[in-house]
């Protein structure tokens, strides 16, 4: 699972992480988004020659778990165990998602350190004792403030409802050990507007400033009413909150307490990926809790949207999970990996639909850059035997498609690499690739390969070599979100004779025109994206 990625001694990584998912039920589509943005995102700069670290994991601890576990007969632990080996990490080798790490909260290289993290804070003065009730949402692991609750109708007439899940808060009373985020409330401000990049997209931003504007309570950091979480050190009858436990995974899973060499070359992160629901628990408290620890906040908190089913945000509590498997099996993986990259602008919320990808996929997987594969290859095999021709008359048309190439991958490397705009960066690539269609369209090589004279079959021979080179480029600037298709491409040009490897060549290099040397033995293998069978 883990990936090796280029091990530059000493140089800083680029670290990225996503969320670390609850394990109350098996992940869907909305856990499979973010994953796959990061991975996108972190494969990208591995292919620009950077030292990178990306970052997965699981939460297991806390009442949800706790309830879960028991309702299915079993401890929290033989619940977490389960869930990790059978559902989560499946799927991400599935997905062929190439974390360096995954991180389980009962992991003893986790609980020791958050032990030790929140030792310091009560050292420092940052922890004091005190009493709270209010409404608590259990999935959410949140209090709720009241004037955030809906009034619920129906079965829960009377009741107060969490605005994210649709169900009915609990009313708690506890004594807590209670964290001073009160007393963060203007360093936050005052970092926000000296990196207005630290959280994006702009409309998320402007939410967690007005936010923080508003005055912060201190925070509940402890619970005694249950015992499934990471102890207090002073105080064994309380466990810590566990999104205090779970947020400190981005530091202990890089070497905090442990490693200082790891940590110094990898912590803060570059890029925390997160959804909008959880945007200010890792924008607010987590920046905080850096801060009293005197630790580097991250670089960048960004939310991405909800994925939408029917008008509804994608989970099991509506009814509205999906199951990955159900379309990769259908669509496989590396179209998977595309569409919702493609289909949804990343940071904001997105509607799937069956008939959405089924279209998309035909159109610009299947028949725009499928079908230009394959024509290409079997042109190449029919009129030179397979051996790339070498391009002597590199005129005018051509020069128009190097120069949509330099473009296209100068605006992919932009989007994907520093902006997360992956829909605008794969756009990007696949105008040039409809670019690329329309230059053959407009050579007609089939009507060129009938005239015989010399100059034609240069002609010829130039229109065919420029075609493959361009699928050169497109295979490695699709590689981090296709790896799959990009490989069979990438031996489909016989390149890794000449050009090495795949995962060797540079987003950097992508855009040069001349790559590809003449003399390539070109294969035409299976269909990169071949058509969909018909659902019942």
């Amino acid at each position: 699972m883990a990936a090796t990625g280029s091990e530059q001694e000493g140089t800083r990584a680029y670290y990225v992480s996503t969320p670390i998912y609850y394990v109350n039920d098996a992940p869907h589509l909305g856990h499979a988004y973010t994953t796959v943005a990061g991975d996108v995102l972190t494969r990208w700069h591995r292919q620009r020659g950077e030292k990178v670290w990306y970052l997965t994991g699981t939460d297991e601890h806390g009442q949800k778990i706790m309830r879960t576990a028991e309702a299915n007969g079993v401890t929290p632990q033989e619940w977490c165990d389960k869930l990790v080996e059978e559902s989560w990490k499946p799927l991400w080798e599935h997905l062929r998602i190439a974390n360096d790490d995954f991180i389980r909260t009962t992991e003893k290289r986790h609980t020791d350190r958050v032990r030790e993290f929140v030792q310091d804070l009560y050292d420092r003065g940052e922890i004091y004792r005190g009493g709270y009730e209010g409404p608590y949402c259990v999935p959410c692991e949140e209090y709720k403030t009241y004037g955030e609750l809906l009034d619920g109708e129906g079965e829960w007439e009377g009741q107060k409802l969490c605005p994210i899940h649709k169900k009915p808060v609990e009313m708690l009373k506890e004594e807590n050990y209670f964290f001073k985020l009160s007393a963060y409330a203007e360093k936050l401000l005052a970092h926000y507007e000296a990196h207005p990049e630290f959280i994006q997209p702009e409309s998320a931003r402007n939410e967690v400033v007005q936010f923080v504007r508003q005055g912060l309570e201190d925070l509940s950091i402890s619970r005694s009413t249950f015992d499934w979480g990471v102890k207090i050190p002073w105080d064994d009858k309380h466990v810590i909150y566990v999104w205090i436990d779970a947020l400190l995974n981005y530091a202990t899973a890089v070497g905090y307490g442990s490693d200082q060499k790891k940590f110094e070359e990898t912590f803060p992160a570059d890029v925390h990926l997160v959804g909008k629901d959880i945007l200010r628990f890792h924008a607010v408290i987590w920046p905080a809790m850096l801060m009293a620890n005197g630790l580097p906040l991250p670089k960048r908190v960004a939310a991405n949207g909800w994925l939408m089913v029917g008008g509804e945000k994608m989970s099991k509590s509506n009814l509205t999970g999906i199951s990955p498997h159900e379309l990769t099996d259908h669509f496989g993986v590396d179209a998977y990996r595309w569409y919702f990259l493609r289909a949804i602008a990343f940071g904001q919320d997105g509607s799937f639909s069956w008939e959405d990808f089924s279209a998309r996929y035909t159109s610009e997987l299947a028949n725009d850059y499928g079908n230009l594969a394959s024509r290409v290859a079997a042109m190449v095999g029919k009129y030179f035997d397979g051996a790339l021709p070498e391009a002597t008359g590199h005129g005018e048309a051509e020069q128009a498609i190097a120069d949509g190439l330099a473009r296209a991958a100068r605006e992919a490397d932009e989007k994907i690499g520093e902006q997360l705009d992956f829909a605008g960066g794969i756009a990007a690539v696949f105008d040039f690739i409809k670019q690329v269609n329309g230059y053959l369209t407009e050579q007609a090589p089939w009507k060129v390969a009938k005239d015989t004279s010399a100059e034609a079959q240069e002609r010829l021979a130039t229109i065919l070599y420029t075609a493959a080179e361009s699928l050169r480029a497109c295979a490695v600037l699709l590689n981090a979100v296709m790896p799959e298709s990009s490989a069979k491409l990438w031996e489909t040009l016989g390149a890794e004779p000449a050009l090495g490897p795949l995962s060797e060549q540079r987003i950097a290099d992508a855009g040069q025109w001349g790559r590809l040397p003449a003399g390539t033995k070109v294969t035409k293998g299976a269909a990169l994206f071949p058509r969909l069978e018909e659902t019942k």
